[in-house]
């Protein structure tokens, strides 16, 4: 066995983190907030050309905010992508909404605009947002589902905690919607350990998504509160870790597309293997390489990965296939299932060079011989 673990996605550090970690300490800003903060947030902006961004402590937390921002509550609707992770999903539970899925199409994994619409005019209550998830880091097919949404006034949330740095017509994914997310989670192509980031064009929205992270807390010189809210923001040593990371964004997203293109290189030429899409007018960034088997049975390969000592892991089960949602609203077509079926994710890290790309693949080939 080969001792070297090969994982999934770990985490990458660019070299410059603990420089800024050290600036933080001895500026005593220990505590959430602070000129790291302020500087993490600021480069999110100078990314994304978006006026206003606030650092959380998860994505999920800056779901949560969007949701409760928008005045979503008990009786809601609040349509979503099926082919996701439980993180994109759980907020409309905290806010005792409820979630309606919708399936994937073929063409990019993502939700189908096609049932968007079917949902759209079956739901039994007009819906009151989308979240719409860029799933591994591939766009969804923007164009339609915001040509869907404006007709029908529905607001899009856009769940980029995959995506970030994925571009649709050069435009940067999280800017599209009402709301932009953002993961800086252990495994995502950024890392701050754990962290999140909400934006949106729209300062009065973000103010009050800021009002309601910091527990709610009104302008006096007590603790005074006239509503509820949350401890969801970001520590200032954490976003240390993020400024830093920000500075490898581009490289990153070379990286991981250079280890797809490895993999097709080499995976190309066997006739079952379907990988993940890429739609013609966007630039993803690669975040895992996935791929899916005609015949053969993924959980094969991927107990033959790991017993080599690589990491790999199914693509996520749909929401509408999980126990907890059992009762829900679904509208599909059998994508997602089929894709969770016979689907894989491949090694991706951006430290990744072209010989464990191959040693991936060799153990692939064997098995699928």
């Amino acid at each position: 066995m080969h001792t070297q673990r090969l994982f999934l996605s770990p985490p990458h550090m660019s070299g410059r983190e603990q420089t800024y970690i050290a600036e933080a300490f001895e500026s005593n800003y220990i505590a959430p907030l602070g000129p790291m903060v302020e500087r993490f947030e600021q480069s999110i902006r100078d990314l994304t050309s978006t006026p206003h961004a606030l650092a959380l402590s998860s994505a999920t937390a800056a779901l949560h905010l969007a949701l409760r921002v928008l005045g979503i509550g008990a009786g809601d609707i609040v349509l979503t992508s099926s082919f996701t992770f439980i993180g994109g999903v759980a907020p409309i539970l905290y806010q005792n909404a409820t979630p309606v899925f919708i399936d994937s199409n073929t063409v990019s994994w993502n939700l189908d605009p096609s049932l968007l619409e079917k949902a759209i005019i079956e739901s039994p209550v007009k819906p009151k947002a989308l979240i719409l998830a860029h799933l591994y880091g591939q766009c969804a097919d923007l164009e339609t589902i915001i040509a869907l949404c404006t007709h029908y006034d529905i607001p899009i949330i856009e769940d980029a905690a995959e995506s970030l740095g994925a571009t649709y017509n050069n435009q940067q994914t999280g800017t599209f919607g009402t709301f932009g997310v953002y993961s800086f989670n252990g495994n995502k192509i950024l890392t701050t350990s754990g962290g999140g980031m909400l934006i949106s064009k729209n300062k009065a929205l973000i103010d009050k998504a800021r009002f309601y992270s910091t527990q709610a807390r009104d302008d006096a010189p007590h603790y005074e509160h006239t509503d509820y809210g949350y401890n969801y923001r970001m520590s200032n040593i954490l976003a240390a870790i993020g400024v830093a990371q920000m500075e490898v964004l581009q490289e990153r997203i070379a990286a991981r597309r250079q280890i797809f293109e490895w993999y097709r290189e080499v995976l190309n030429d066997i006739e079952e293997i379907t990988f993940m899409p890429e739609l013609s007018q966007a630039k993803g960034n690669r975040w895992l390489t996935t791929l899916t088997f005609e015949h053969s049975d993924p959980t094969r390969i991927r107990l033959a990965l790991e017993e080599e000592n690589i990491e790999s892991r199914p693509l996520w089960k749909p929401m509408h296939m999980q126990p907890l949602f059992k009762e829900a609203l679904c509208f599909q077509n059998g994508t997602s299932q089929s894709l969770f079926e016979k689907g894989l994710c491949l090694p991706s890290g951006t430290q990744m060079n072209r010989n464990d790309v191959d040693r991936v693949c060799s153990i692939l080939k064997k098995v699928l011989r």
